[in-house]
């Protein structure tokens, strides 16, 4: 009796340690959302008050005026295409380090893992060099690349973990029925490695979406201004003619791509990396 009261305890202690930490996560959501409906009148007059009215003129000053519509599918243009070029060299490259061993494979596999730890950060001015060198900035392609070569090292970390799940008794069979090693890539890893794909795929796609520093120092031209960059200079901007409200509306856009990104692929995302082993 007494293990059991304790246990029950100890659940109703962690829902609510969990309750309270959720909340501190999300008021700050909620309040961003609130203000956003504000006009800069009541934001001025009291920031922890509930909006009189909708303000929807607040979002169409944020599009029409402030950029945001274009910052918008400047981003999503990258995150698209990042995405895509992820996927095509990280796919083949982790079916070929977790399913395979040839001369030098482990080194390759460990190079890759060592740049895990290394962020755009510690390399930025040598990169721009090259970059401008090249004659590879100011590009939305050249960014989408230069995102997707970053992401290798972690997704391919991630993806080789999924790979590596699945018994090789199912390549086996089918290269004794006939099957290439890209038909086994293409019809039966890539379907059993389905929720690893999808958690790369959301993963990379919210860090590309929510990147700023490579996106500051590549770009250039101000219609090619990523949503974080133009979003910085739009603080700068609103913060000086008190436009509270259109600011505000900005950030809610930059939150809605993510947060329908991870309601819809909530369920892949949670998956244990064992999952890659069975088919659905």
């Amino acid at each position: 009796m007494k293990k059991k009261i304790t246990k029950v305890v100890s659940q109703w202690i962690l829902r609510i340690l969990l309750i309270m930490f959720s909340f501190f996560i999300l008021y700050p959501v909620f309040w961003n959302i609130i203000s956003s409906f504000k006009t800069n009148t009541e934001f001025l007059t009291n920031q922890l008050a509930w909006p009189k009215g909708l303000a929807w003129d607040n979002y169409v000053r944020a599009f029409q005026k402030a950029n945001v519509g274009d910052y918008f599918f400047n981003s999503l243009f990258i995150v698209v295409a990042s995405t895509f070029f992820l996927l095509i060299f990280v796919i083949p490259t982790s079916y070929v380090l977790a399913r395979f061993r040839f001369f030098g494979s482990r080194v390759i596999e460990s190079l890759f893992m060592t740049c895990v730890f290394i962020q755009a950060a510690y390399i930025m001015v040598p990169l721009y060099v090259q970059m401008n060198r090249l004659h590879m900035t100011d590009s939305l392609w050249s960014l989408s690349l230069v995102y997707a070569i970053l992401n290798f090292p972690f997704s391919i970390f991630l993806l080789s973990g999924y790979m590596r799940s699945i018994p090789k008794s199912y390549g086996e069979a089918a290269y004794i029925d006939g099957c290439s090693n890209w038909g086994i890539l293409l019809k039966i890893i890539i379907p059993l490695v389905k929720s690893g794909i999808a958690t790369v795929t959301m993963l990379s796609a919210m860090g590309f979406w929510n990147e700023y520093p490579l996106a500051l120092v590549l770009i250039r031209t101000s219609a090619k201004k990523t949503l974080p960059v133009g979003l910085a200079h739009l603080y700068q901007v609103q913060r000086r003619a008190t436009d509270f409200g259109a600011l505000f509306a900005a950030l809610v856009i930059v939150l809605i791509p993510t947060i329908i990104i991870y309601l819809v692929g909530q369920k892949s995302l949670l998956k244990g990396i064992g999952a890659g082993g069975i088919k659905e």
